[in-house]
Formats: structure tokens, C-alpha cells, sequence
């Protein structure tokens, strides 16, 4: 399982390094499995009232499940047009389009102050980058719930593995003392 876990890592690394390279997205779209979705939901600790940000949104499949929970809205952030494109086409399907805003834009410049929860599925290098602005514009209280990366010296309140492959999902709440 451990073996998984780091080649899954080391694909992931690669791939962003590539992207990077040519002057593409921070992170590769990877596909988060339904089991660390439903994970990533329980942990958010999701109710009504939220508003859920995913940010580097893939297909939108994570924002798709949390605005299925009643009167909870999601916003879907993602800089690649055609991933955009996909998570509208998903939300449609899905039958929650109303209940999710898409922006195609960069998730160190779009504003997230209204999130109540922030999910992620980014690389442990881009959580660090971007801790501080979580730290700086979210409320106390708000939630951020990373699959597969920590945020360093930021313990986790909680941590789950997840099968197949052993996917860690983590958890935190934003505090007073951080801001």
C-alpha cells in the first residue's frame, strides 16, 4: 500500500514538473475516486448554510457531491477551460449546475472569502504556496480538507486512509490565531 502511495506521488510530481516546464497548470488533473470523495465530504463536516470551494477542480466531481447535500452551494475553481467545461457538463448531468459557480481562473487570485469549506487535491509543494493565503482570507471556522497532501508543519485535526491505495485524506480548521 506505502508503495502505492509513493509512486502515485511520484507520477504526480513528475507530471507537475512537466506542466510546469510549458508553462501549464500548477497541478496535473488527476481523478479523485469516489471513496476519497465521500471521505473528503464526511470530513468537511458539511451543512447547510456552506459554501464549498474546490480548488484545481478537475470535473467538478467533489463540488458535484457536496451541493448534493441540502442548501449547501459549491464554487468549482479551475484554470483549465476544458476541465471547466467538463465540470459544467458533469453538473448538468448531475442535475446541479444551479447549485455550483464555475471560474476559470488561477486558485492564488480568485477570491475565496465566502468559502466555508476549501477542498483540494494539489501537490504538498502548492498547499505550502498557498496556506498563507488560506491562513490570511478565510473566517475562523472555515474548513480545508486535502487529498493526498499535508500542509506541512499545519498538524491535521484529522487524517484517514482511504482503499484501494491507501489514499490519506486530511482535515483542518481555520483558527483566530492563524489569521
Amino acid at each position: 500500500m506505502a508503495s502505492t502511495r509513493r509512486m502515485t506521488v511520484a507520477v504526480l510530481m513528475l507530471a507537475a514538473a512537466e506542466a510546469r516546464a510549458e508553462g501549464r497548470r500548477d497541478v496535473p488533473y488527476v481523478a479523485t475516486s469516489p471513496a476519497a470523495v465521500q471521505q473528503m465530504i464526511e470530513l468537511a463536516r458539511l451543512r447547510a448554510g456552506d459554501v464549498v470551494y474546490d480548488l484545481g477542480c478537475g470535473d467538478g466531481r467533489i463540488v458535484i457531491a457536496a451541493v448534493r447535500v441540502p442548501d449547501v452551494r459549491g464554487v468549482c475553481v479551475e484554470i483549465d477551460p476544458g476541465l471547466v467545461r467538463l465540470a459544467r457538463e458533469e453538473a448538468d448531468k448531475a442535475g446541479v449546475s444551479s447549485k455550483i459557480t464555475f471560474v476559470q481562473g488561477d486558485i492564488f487570485e480568485v477570491p475565496i472569502q465566502d468559502a466555508t469549506v476549501v477542498m483540494l487535491y494539489l501537490l504538498r509543494e502548492v498547499n505550502l504556496r498557498l496556506r498563507p493565503r488560506l491562513w490570511r482570507e478565510l473566517r475562523a471556522g472555515t474548513r480545508v480538507v486535502s487529498n493526498t497532501f499535508d500542509m506541512g508543519d499545519w498538524e491535521p485535526e484529522r487524517q484517514v486512509s482511504v482503499p484501494p491505495g491507501s489514499t490519506t485524506i486530511y482535515s483542518w480548521t481555520i483558527s483566530g490565531a492563524r489569521r
